[in-house]
């Protein structure tokens, strides 16, 4: 008997159910089943299903022959379900990494208690994640019993009342014979009676749920109709417990208090009830306030707001139009959604030396915002500079850097006075641009896959954009910088605007210039590599078809086919970096290098770079060292996100170096010498001829006297052929020696 149960209703999800059930599997937890419950879906889920279930015994799949719709989906998947406890999981959703473990470890702690509930965090298309409002509810104090039931902490019923945050007990749930009704806002008739019957209760301090925000569409709730009626029948379930339950009768107040704020919001929201339903559905919310209120109670006046009926949605679409019509009254119209302080702040004057630096969706300070910064410091040491960066990774950054957290009011107050803002992706929508403010938008890469509009043909990468706000974020930009005319040109087309484009190289790129052979063997000590050894850095793309990363390599058996004095470096893309941990110094044949600060210091290390469609190819150019394309799903690849280059076609400047498309082959490009070879140099030398045109060392000096100085005439650009990169590892060693022997 496994001891947790996940069932897992699924219905029009094949986007992300794949990441839904790698999510579970992939668990460092293994003492679990998986009840996917196919609730005749119509598109492609039901072949998923199979395919996981195929590859991994843990799963078993019920196909529905009809559809019948959430709750009833999973009443059908607790009845195959054997687990000691039950977990809910939507199919749209996933678990954090080590969540399963967190969970059992409390259990165990907390003598197996009916109910546990844990917390979660929304979590959207640009990687931000929000925990939920009431996290601090979670948190143990002296006061807080680390048992109880719902009588003794009343406050965890202000939680919200959804199935997904907890697991259940499965004798618990079998002996009060607990199910889901059909209609919408079935986790309503669950959830009171499950808490208000249940005698042991525990909370877990810990984000479990990953709650994904679609942007358009996946929330039945969030859509116009009359089954936002069912609302009354899942309250009059709710109360006909309490009826079959005397020793509850005193919940019934906080019950249908709840209840008429409940229909209160349902009602005036302007996307459930149709209008014309509106003033049916107060009636009916006055009629179920009224058999609900227990005796010696106050009514509670139930009636509809002006802003869900006409004139509400007349004001909403003058507001829309008004938005997309005029710049200016779209910040007019924004305004007011801001915080009262940060409102206050937008009103002051804006301060001339305050600069806001982020990369990687506040990720720590990295890439070309990082390199700036650098440099500003360095020429300009009067600007003030401000990081954002998320509260989660703070102590990640180095001393000396003054950061504030997206969402803060120290935050609040620098987007809304800073001057410059310097960033390689978006800022969010709640920074919006002040007139005479200046944003640099720095990119992160050259590059190889489909970027911008042109990922609307490809909906497994774009899916989740809504180009329209892409576009309007474009729009704040004044500066977009470039490397080479090639990104310039598709920067200029897939984000169509009026920003400049500064064709100044990547200051992220300049170290490869700076760098001294010094440099290159600290670089190679910090990460405990053997003096002699033959680096090669592992440093593969994102896979938007995939969902977690998994090296398309076994790096350990490649490493070992290539023999001693061989190390890998294994560098995952940034967005997968939830969870990594580096192996760090001494890592043996293979070092994941995945959270290590700087992706640059590691390529000074590395004799070679094995890689695939990642823009790290680019840069590594710079070094004029050897490149290996290993490209074993190319047409996958190409088909899901799109390419602008074919890095297989063997053609000069567009093809780095050796192409392997299976293990072996790319053992037999290092055995045979074919990495380094003459054809691989002419091939290099090409490609940086084409994508190195203005990476010279001094990208973040132009970018400052440009941006920050004020200066009209950038340094010129040295030429490629006089251009002197960091020496490679051997030629570092050699430098080292001849100073010993001097």
């Amino acid at each position: 008997m496994p001891r947790i149960s996940v069932v897992v209703p699924v219905y029009q999800v094949q986007a992300y159910l794949g990441e839904c059930l790698e999510s579970v599997l992939g668990q460092s937890f293994r003492d679990i089943e998986v009840i996917a419950v196919d609730d005749c879906s119509p598109d492609g889920s039901g072949a998923i299903l199979d395919g996981f279930a195929q590859a991994d015994d843990r799963v078993r799949v019920l196909h529905l022959a009809e559809n019948v719709g959430l709750g009833r989906a999973r009443n059908a998947g607790m009845e195959l379900a054997t687990g000691d406890y039950l977990l809910f999981l939507d199919s749209d959703d996933t678990l954090t990494p080590g969540s399963l473990q967190a969970v059992a470890d409390r259990l165990d702690a907390t003598g197996d208690p009916e109910v546990l509930i844990y917390d979660y965090a929304r979590t959207y298309w640009d990687g931000r994640e929000v925990r939920s409002r009431d996290a601090e509810l979670f948190a143990p104090a002296d006061d807080r019993p680390e048992v109880f039931a719902i009588g003794e902490r009343e406050e965890v019923l202000g939680l919200l009342m959804v199935v997904w945050n907890k697991v259940y007990r499965s004798d618990f749930v079998a002996k009060h014979a607990f199910r889901f009704p059909p209609g919408y806002y079935e986790d309503t008739p669950w959830t009171y009676p499950v808490l208000l019957a249940a005698r042991t209760v525990a909370m877990l301090d810990r984000v479990v749920v990953h709650y994904r925000q679609r942007r358009q569409g996946g929330n039945i709730l969030a859509t116009v109709s009359r089954k936002h009626f069912d609302i009354f029948e899942q309250y009059d379930r709710v109360f006909v417990f309490v009826d079959a339950h005397p020793a509850l009768d005193h919940w019934r107040p906080l019950l249908h208090r709840r209840m008429a704020e409940h229909l209160r919001t349902i009602g005036n929201h302007p996307d459930r009830v149709p209008a014309a339903a509106r003033k049916e559905f107060f009636e009916r919310a006055a009629e179920a306030e009224l058999r609900h209120r227990p005796a010696d109670v106050a009514a509670i006046e139930l009636r509809g707001s002006w802003k869900a009926g006409p004139l509400g949605q007349a004001a909403r679409k003058a507001k829309h139009v008004a938005r997309a019509a005029q710049p200016e009254l779209k910040r007019a119209v924004a305004g007011p959604l801001l915080g009262g302080y940060q409102r206050i702040q937008r009103r002051l004057p804006i301060e001339d030396d305050l600069a806001v630096f982020a990369s990687y969706w506040a990720r720590t300070p990295a890439c070309n915002p990082a390199a700036i910064h650098a440099k500003l410091r360095e020429l300009a040491p009067e600007l003030r500079t401000v990081w954002v960066v998320e509260a989660k990774r703070r102590g990640e950054v180095s001393k000396g850097l003054d950061c504030v957290s997206p969402g803060s009011r120290a935050y609040r107050e620098a987007i809304s006075r800073a001057r410059y803002f310097v960033n390689n992706v978006n800022f969010p929508d709640g920074a919006p641009k002040r007139r005479g403010t200046v944003q640099l938008q720095t990119h992160h890469g050259t590059p190889v896959k489909k970027m911008g509009l042109d990922l609307r043909d490809y909906p497994a990468a774009g899916q989740a954009i809504d180009f329209r706000k892409l576009l309007g974020r474009v729009d704040r930009w004044d500066y977009s910088l470039s490397s080479n005319r090639y990104s310039t040109l598709i920067w200029e087309r897939v984000y169509p605007s009026s920003f400049r484009s500064l064709e100044y190289g990547y200051p992220r790129n300049d170290v490869y210039y700076s760098a001294g052979a010094e440099e290159v063997r600290a670089a190679r000590r910090e990460l405990g590599i053997p003096e002699g050894a033959t680096v090669l850095l592992y440093a593969p793309t994102l896979r938007d078809y995939r969902a977690s990363y998994r090296p398309q390599l076994d790096l350990h058996r490649f490493a070992e086919r290539l023999g001693e004095g061989h190390v890998v470096l294994n560098r995952a893309h940034y967005l997968y970096d939830q969870g990594k941990r580096s192996d760090g110094p001494g890592g043996g044949q293979v070092i994941d290098v995945s959270t290590h600060p700087s992706l640059e210091r590691l390529a000074l290390a590395a004799d070679a770079l094995v890689t695939d469609y990642s823009s790290v190819m680019f840069d590594y150019a710079n070094l004029d060292r050897p490149i290996v394309v290993f490209a074993d799903d190319w047409e996958v690849y190409r088909q899901t996100r799109g390419v602008y280059l074919d890095l297989l076609s063997g053609r000069p400047g567009e093809t780095p170096g050796p192409v392997a498309t299976t293990e072996a082959e790319l053992v037999d490009v290092f055995r045979s010498g074919a990495w380094c070879d003459g054809e691989s140099a002419g091939l290099r030398a090409a490609f940086r001829e084409r994508f190195c045109e203005f990476d010279d060392g001094r990208a973040a000096e132009r970018v400052v006297r440009t941006v920050f100085l004020g200066e009209s005439e950038p340094l010129p650009v040295v030429p490629l052929a006089e251009r002197t990169p960091a020496p490679s590892p051997q030629a570092a060693s050699r430098v080292a020696a001849s100073q010993l022997a001097v």
